[in-house]
């Protein structure tokens, strides 16, 4: 089959999925995730979690290469930094002067993107900066930034991709009195969890072979669940209340994420740092790029009792699907679960499908108890809206194209120029039929409002935000403003989109 015949093919193969969703909790509302506690098994096989290795920003070096870890099973090669897998933890503290070496011992380019951070264009990791093998890139920045959990990543132009889903990938937490003097969980009872789904071939190991068709239109999605770097993680905890920091880390899977038990839990932050107020919640959607900053309370569990993070079942409202009945699995993780509605997949769990990622086993030691203020970042208010949009950027997918306002991304190219302390509206709109979370460099930045699909703001969109998920029917208007000059990035998230061209420059201008 020719190309062009191959295209029109895989054209005609895409159906839309009309109606409603299907689970009420996809996107916040309260529901029962169906996923009960369960008893303590002494021979259930599971992998401890790993704790993240600590390191400070404030002279650090950062080595990319290749090394050997176990995901599940047998061995196999992953990619990280500085011979650590899952990648060190790095801590900064609001004011820092950060200094940080980049050294490539991979065999090909390679960058780091500080996701979420507010640095000069030098040190933001856009692709033209990339090193080649053996070469090294010096950043240096001033941490301006709220505290809060941000992340780092590769930001190699058409290998994005690739190098994260092989474990380049590590988590940034900025601290700030203001903060600690919340007195949150910390020490053992702070968990730092980078969330992912893989593909493992035969004996364990990790695999990144996506193919043409729905791959490049989906994303990458895997058979199962990781966190920091492992299956079927498990971590002992004590009865008491933990800090869960979480990023999704994933290539393209959206995490619906849910307790069993149908235990509740607290949403302290988002992407850029604490809300103004806690918020309970049962069900949090993260997509790729985005953070969670939450407290669980252990206390209410017995000694012995296992309770499963895990990302339950939904479906995306609009979404497109591939018209090959019985080409995909459809299934839920190891075999379980299911029921997604028709939508098949040539590999890999279809987006949307349950995914177990973290069981939490109760000690009978008790643990910290919290109070928490009823206000966590007081000079968090409510932006105001102008009601006029400044610009418009177009998210379609089709034909195995991805772009932005009709372009794909071009290195060189400058698609839009803003006066640096200029506030904007900037309004995104998904024209075709895939989730896009849209995430935009330079900072954080304020969600406004959505119309269409889920047509409201999400608890965790309340906050500061650099990555927002657009569903397909929707519109976002976000409040965005710069105060370095450069040229910056505007993407898709999902990293096969991105590498795809989905991605657009634009250039912060002096006023």
């Amino acid at each position: 089959m020719d190309r062009k015949t191959f295209f029109g093919v895989m054209g005609a193969g895409l159906v839309g999925v009309g109606g409603t969703n299907r689970f009420a909790g996809f996107g916040g509302a309260p529901r029962s995730a169906r996923v009960g506690s369960i008893a303590r098994d002494p021979g259930l096989a599971g992998s401890p979690l790993p704790r993240l290795p600590e390191v400070s920003g404030a002279d650090l070096t950062l080595t990319a290469g290749r090394m050997t870890a176990r995901v599940r099973g047998g061995a196999t090669e992953v990619w990280s930094y500085n011979g650590q897998f899952p990648a060190p933890l790095i801590r900064l503290r609001r004011g820092d002067d950060a200094r940080i070496r980049l050294v490539n011992e991979l065999d090909e380019d390679t960058i780091v993107h500080w996701h979420g951070l507010d640095v000069p264009e030098q040190a933001d990791g856009h692709p033209r900066f990339a090193i080649g093998p053996g070469e090294a890139y010096d950043y240096r920045f001033r941490v301006a930034d709220a505290p809060g959990l941000y992340w780092y990543h590769p930001h190699t132009h058409g290998r994005t991709a690739p190098q994260t889903y092989m474990g380049m990938a590590g988590l940034l937490v900025v601290d700030g009195e203001e903060e600690a003097a919340l007195g949150l969980p910390s020490g053992e009872f702070e968990l730092g969890l980078v969330l992912q789904d893989k593909r493992l071939a035969a004996g364990g190991a990790l695999r990144y072979s996506p193919e043409m068709g729905p791959d490049r239109m989906f994303g990458y999605l895997g058979d199962i669940g990781t966190a920091n770097g492992v299956a079927d993680a498990q971590v002992e905890v004590r009865r008491g209340a933990y800090r869960l920091r979480i990023v999704n880390g994933a290539n393209a899977r959206i995490f619906d994420l849910t307790l069993g038990n149908d235990l509740p839990f607290t949403l302290l932050g988002s992407d850029g740092g604490l809300l103004r107020e806690p918020v309970e919640l049962r069900r949090l959607t993260l997509a790729t790029g985005e953070r969670a900053d939450l407290l669980v309370d252990f206390s209410t569990l017995r000694a012995g009792e296992s309770i499963m993070l895990r990302s339950a079942e939904f479906e995306i409202p609009g979404m497109m699907m591939m018209g090959m009945q019985g080409g995909g699995r459809g299934r839920g993780p190891q075999g379980r679960g299911g029921g997604m509605g028709g939508m098949h997949r040539m590999n890999g769990i279809p987006q949307g499908g349950a995914m177990d990622l973290v069981e939490f086993v109760v000690s009978a030691e008790e643990g910290p108890k919290i109070e928490l203020p009823a206000r966590l970042d007081g000079s968090l208010d409510a932006p105001a809206d102008p009601g006029t949009v400044d610009r418009t950027f177009r998210f379609d997918s089709r034909m195995m194209q991805h772009t932005i306002n009709g372009r794909s991304f071009e290195m060189d190219r400058i698609d839009e120029r803003i006066p640096a302390g200029r506030r904007e509206v900037w309004e995104f709109v998904n024209d075709g039929g895939f989730a896009h979370p849209v995430h935009v460099h330079g900072g954080q930045h304020r969600i406004l409002s959505r119309e269409g699909g889920r047509a409201r703001l999400l608890p965790w969109e309340r906050g500061r935000k650099d990555t927002a998920l657009l569903l397909p029917g929707e519109r976002i208007r976000m409040a965005v403003e710069f105060r370095h000059t450069g040229v910056f990035l505007l993407h898709c998230h999902n990293l096969e989109h991105e590498d795809a061209g989905m991605m657009s420059n634009f250039e912060v201008v002096a006023p």
